[in-house]
């Protein structure tokens, strides 16, 4: 259906390279550091065709020109700030789709991390890369909205199918697990993946990919609505929106 060849790069961040094996078409999600994804070309043997980006920030961007360079492959990016997408052949907004040979990605707005964030969800393989919106049992920070938006923008990727996997930008899983912990302390599944992504961390695997239902039953972003989570903040009259941006003022602390 798909192959996702993942690889880690600059301090935190993953690489994908996501391959339909039919048309040997293949996209590199983001290029943060070109010599990176262009190692990962190599060490697949596949042809990149795509460069397919979730938003603008530097470490998601800045090695687009280097393999685009070396590859020739096309640049398709968010239609705001297409002017900060180095090399952007094509742009994409929510509701269209983006083919990768028989692939077909569906793209989705998710603004919240950045006014210009998408989620590209390809229904048939299951697969959703979500940039920094998810992290694993965590969220990006709120550079440029509000609580709302970035929780609704997690609702709506929270609303794909449960086994839909998960590709998240970075790689901050013991971190945010343990941070969680502080806000839901009480939750048998979060205890239990705590320790589950410790050992790999400690093995020196990656925690990636997540999936949407591991996720609803362990991210604290989610869980807003918990009453045992409300009781923790001492919120327990507030609204979904002031229970989110309060647990990412505490993470953002913590």
């Amino acid at each position: 259906m798909a192959d996702v060849f993942i690889f880690p790069c600059l301090e935190s961040n993953y690489g994908y390279l996501v391959h339909d094996p039919a048309t040997g078409a293949t996209a590199s999600i983001d290029a943060p550091d070109g010599d990176a994804v262009l190692a990962a070309v190599k060490e697949t043997g596949w042809t990149l065709s795509h460069i397919l980006v979730t938003h603008r920030h530097a470490d998601h961007v800045q090695g687009i020109e280097q393999v685009k360079a070396a590859t020739g492959c096309k640049v398709v990016g968010p239609e705001k700030h297409a002017d900060q997408i180095p090399g952007i052949d094509e742009m994409m907004v929510e509701g269209d789709e983006v083919a990768l040979g028989d692939l077909r990605f569906q793209v989705l707005a998710t603004p919240g991390h950045t006014v210009e964030h998408l989620t590209l969800f390809e229904p048939t393989a299951k697969i959703a890369f979500v940039g920094d919106v998810y992290f694993v049992m965590g969220c990006g920070r709120l550079f440029e909205g509000p609580a709302e938006e970035l929780m609704t923008s997690m609702r709506k990727v929270a609303g794909l199918p449960d086994e839909t996997r998960l590709y998240c930008g970075h790689e901050y899983a013991v971190s945010n697990a343990r941070f969680a912990i502080t806000v839901d302390p009480d939750n048998e599944a979060l205890v239990e993946r705590l320790r589950e992504v410790e050992q790999m961390r400690d093995r020196g695997e990656m925690v990636m990919p997540t999936t949407v239902g591991i996720e609803k039953a362990t991210n604290p972003y989610l869980r807003v609505d918990q009453p045992a989570v409300r009781a923790v903040l001492g919120m327990d009259g507030a609204s979904d929106a002031d229970v989110f941006g309060e647990i990412r003022r505490r993470k953002d602390n913590f």
